[in-house]
């Protein structure tokens, strides 16, 4: 029950901060590892990997518009493995 409530709790604040025109930032994680940053800030999203991530994630190229959840279903695609994105208080 709790894993329900926090999966909802999440895709919330994900919808309310991809409309602010606040900088937002979410960690990119993998098998529980976080291995880039998508931030959000004055309608720009970029991201930005660290070092030791895979280069199938970081050679990511399509533009970024505002569905995140997408974004992370076609990051997982590249990779063959779920890719996690949460948002992180700003």
């Amino acid at each position: 029950m709790f894993g329900l409530a926090s999966d909802i709790v999440t895709r919330a604040t994900r919808l309310i901060f991809v409309d602010r025109e606040d900088p937002a930032l979410w960690t990119i994680a993998v098998d529980g590892r976080v291995v880039g940053t998508l931030l959000c800030e004055a309608g720009v999203r970029r991201l930005a990997w660290f070092k030791d991530a895979d280069p199938r994630l970081t050679a990511y190229a399509d533009p970024l518009d505002d569905d995140v959840e997408a974004l992370a279903a076609a990051l997982g695609g590249r990779l063959g493995r779920p890719v996690c994105l949460e948002s992180l208080p700003s």
